[in-house]
């Protein structure tokens, strides 16, 4: 009776000494994790024996990787917040200051009322565009705007957007060059997206090309094509990132934005674009999610 006894005992502490042991060890973790900073890179380790505090441990670890991949997140769109907010801020007031100084010449030279007044309607036409595209991009990129897609007639919105920027070909002396395999082509999109991408395209081609639009489709695919301005040379690696622009003075008009909704709204349609240049010619192009 007396080994069965001693066996009883030896078990007994045994067992202690493996619960103090353990007693220890979450103690240790929870001073660790009371102790480190929150952005610390800090992981948990075990000595503990047993498939528990192995599963305990990788718990814990998993919650710091994820507590720290959304600070990174959070911290991230904070820098963002502020670069877009610097990038608005002077996009905006270009446009408002303009407006603003032909309204006080106007005062002052009122024989020229017509001139001027144009000059203001067109720096309000700018602003106006400005803040569409800003509050577009805002709601692609907050996912609070949904778009229903299906097979969609690909030319008649972009007969619309053409006939839409008419003036600004007029003005220029462009006649924009149309070739398609065939008029009654569709593709896979929401036709309000369409309308946009096509005339965020037509409107970079006229804000920053040298001349000369060309429009050319065929099954799935649409190419725009534009000659290029002389001056600094386009990085296409970030044509489409926001606020890209050529200028760092950033005055060529627009938010820098036009094509990075086309990207984005394409996307969203299951569809892709990409650019190349050849030359001095631009061509950006469209391809469609299979119908």
């Amino acid at each position: 009776m007396l080994p069965a006894l001693i066996l009883a005992l030896a078990a007994l502490g045994i067992a202690l000494l493996r619960l103090w042991s353990y007693r220890a060890q979450i103690l240790e973790m929870a001073r660790m994790l009371e102790e480190t900073p929150a952005e610390s890179n800090l992981r948990l380790t075990t000595r503990m024996s047993g498939a528990a505090p192995r599963r305990l441990c990788r718990a814990v670890n998993t919650r710091l990787e994820e507590g720290q991949r959304l600070r990174l997140e959070a911290r991230q769109r904070e820098q963002e917040l502020k670069y877009t907010m610097a990038c608005i801020s002077h996009d905006i007031r270009t446009p408002l200051a303009g407006a603003m100084g032909y309204l006080q010449l106007l005062e002052g030279e009122p024989d020229r009322q017509g001139e001027y007044l144009d000059i203001v309607k067109k720096r309000l036409t700018e602003l106006e565009s400005l803040l569409e595209e800003l509050f577009l991009y805002t709601r692609l990129q907050g996912g609070s705007l949904p778009l229903e897609c299906g097979e969609t007639e690909a030319l008649p919105p972009l007969w619309d957007a053409l006939a839409e920027f008419y003036p600004q070909f007029e003005a220029a002396g462009v006649t924009p060059e149309l070739h398609f395999d065939r008029e009654d082509m569709t593709v896979w999109a929401s036709r309000s997206a369409l309308d946009r991408v096509y005339r965020n395209l037509i409107a970079n081609a006229l804000r920053h090309g040298g001349g000369g639009l060309a429009v050319s489709g065929r099954d799935g695919v649409i190419c725009f094509s534009n000659t290029l301005l002389p001056g600094p040379k386009l990085d296409l690696e970030h044509l489409f990132d926001r606020f890209y622009q050529t200028s760092p003075a950033r005055g060529t008009g627009g938010a820098g934005l036009g094509l990075s909704i086309v990207r984005e709204l394409m996307e969203r349609m299951d569809g892709r674009v990409s650019a190349q240049i050849t030359g001095n010619i631009l061509e950006i192009t469209l391809l469609f999610s299979s119908i």
